[in-house]
């Protein structure tokens, strides 16, 4: 992604913050740790909009942010239509149940 600035990769970087949870301080620690060089209150400023960062320490923010984000917990997704439904387990045949091969019970429905 080319960003010019750096701003449009900013307020994507912020968006996913907001949308997982995490925290500034969180984000700028993990950066810290991974070799950032900017202290945390340039990174608050970075992350406000108030100071441009080089690419360099922008990509790192982002790599701190998506490792923070892999190791968040899998949250519930909306299914799609053609998602299976939970439903309750579905048991093996047993031995004595009264089934004919097409699954209908003898003298059951189905039969003609």
């Amino acid at each position: 992604m080319s960003t010019g600035s750096g701003e449009h990769q900013r307020r994507l970087l912020a968006a996913a913050l907001a949308a997982s949870g995490l925290t500034r301080g969180e984000l700028w620690l993990k950066y810290f740790s991974i070799g950032g060089s900017v202290g945390e209150y340039e990174a608050e400023a970075y992350l406000a909009g108030l100071l441009p960062l080089p690419a360099v320490q922008r990509d790192l923010l982002a790599h701190a942010a998506n490792e923070l984000i892999d190791d968040l917990p899998e949250r519930r997704r909306a299914p799609y239509s053609t998602d299976p439904v939970p439903g309750p387990e579905v048991s093996p045949p047993q031995p004595g149940d009264r089934k004919t091969p097409g699954g209908n019970a003898p003298g059951g429905a189905g039969h003609s």
